[in-house]
């Protein structure tokens, strides 16, 4: 395709999207997505309508009921009048390299809904939960006007910590039957998460893993135990104050926290039977005061700030990446060089170095990604 054709094309693009045809939302997905020649002006063009919608992470262990919970949702929203994205990052098939759309499936029942916009993702290898342009999809669905993003990420247990650095809001879905509180602890969702949510509440075991989580998120709160009286010289005919009884219940301080946000965030454990809908009020409107919070507090500013820096530096990366790797004569080089590295005459290090010196010009030279 000429530059000329590439870029009536892309005026034409914008027009149709500009004109809020989905059409023209869900090619834009795909350029960006598969970052197909011009994703890079598409996504300058759209950078000064960012921050509108609000985008809220789903994350937990396979089987928590991630769809499910992310299907009411939409319900409940639509419900509002608000219209919904939804990116449901699946596992990737191992023969054609794209989603397996096992999350579009299960939210059949939204699917068809002309305010409701859903994108199956492929991770690709992305070992975070998070397909590589995740967060460039959102950005897409942002500038067209959505209101609310969904996140939904593939579960894979351990490795779900990139939600935080894409959402607003983290939502950490456990259910009681799979020791959850233990795997919460080893794969650091208790730092990432916002609001954790119990789903599957009717099964045995829910009101137990409630309970533990929020006790530990009370020990963690470190406000807990500096509270409690001493044992010598105690005045045992003295009763104990609020702050004291608080201390000696972890658990029921950090209950008692999640409801008063004036001070900080607690994140509140909600109970939840997402395929009858049970609980799904509650969550919406605790990440409507977890938003609410964000503003208040300027955290929200702080996290966007911060999601900009960290874009800031994955396109770089991504640029110089390109940029040396796809020119031949630096390949040359380096090729070159594998004599030295290997009878001992240089080392990795040094060749780097010297390869970055010598590639300055490259690095330097204008019309890069980005440019209008």
């Amino acid at each position: 395709m000429t530059t000329a054709a590439s870029s009536a094309a892309h005026e034409r693009l914008l027009a149709d999207f500009d004109a809020g045809k989905k059409a023209a939302l869900a090619r834009a997905v795909s350029v960006v997505e598969n970052h197909r020649p011009g994703f890079d002006r598409l996504l300058a063009t759209f950078h000064g309508r960012l921050g509108r919608a609000r985008r809220i992470g789903l994350t937990g262990p396979p089987g928590a009921g991630k769809s499910t919970i992310t299907t009411a949702l939409v319900a409940a929203y639509r419900a509002e009048g608000r219209s919904v994205g939804v990116i449901a990052v699946d596992p990737t098939s191992p023969f054609t390299g794209g989603a397996l759309l096992g999350d579009r499936i299960r939210m059949e029942a939204v699917a068809l809904d002309p305010g409701v916009f859903i994108r199956s993702m492929a991770t690709r290898g992305s070992l975070g939960g998070l397909a590589a342009a995740t967060r460039e999809v959102a950005d897409v669905l942002d500038a067209f006007g959505i209101e609310r993003i969904l996140i939904e990420t593939v579960g894979v247990g351990q490795s779900e910590l990139d939600i935080a650095r894409t959402a607003d809001s983290s939502i950490v879905v456990l259910v009681p039957e799979s020791g959850d509180s233990i795997q919460t602890l080893k794969a650091g969702l208790m730092e990432i998460a916002d609001i954790f949510v119990v789903n599957k509440a009717d099964r045995p075991g829910a009101d137990r893993l409630r309970h533990e989580l929020e006790l530990m998120l009370g020990l963690r709160g470190g406000n807990t135990l500096k509270n409690v009286p001493a044992h010598h010289g105690v005045d045992l005919g003295r009763a104990m104050t609020r702050e004291e009884k608080r201390a000696m219940n972890p658990a029921r301080a950090a209950r008692e926290a999640a409801a008063d946000d004036s001070t900080g965030w607690t994140p509140p454990v909600l109970r939840t039977v997402a395929v009858q809908a049970e609980g799904i009020a509650e969550l919406a409107a605790a990440v409507e005061r977890h938003f609410n919070y964000l503003e208040r507090s300027g955290v929200l500013r702080t996290r966007r700030r911060g999601r900009l820096r960290a874009r800031v530096v994955e396109v770089v990366e991504s640029e110089v990446r390109r940029r040396l790797w796809t020119d031949e004569t630096t390949n040359r080089w380096v090729d070159e060089r594998l004599a030295d590295l290997e009878s001992g005459a240089t080392n990795p290090f040094a060749v780097a170095s010297e390869l970055l010196s010598r590639s300055a010009q490259l690095l330097t030279r204008t019309g890069s990604q980005g440019a209008p």
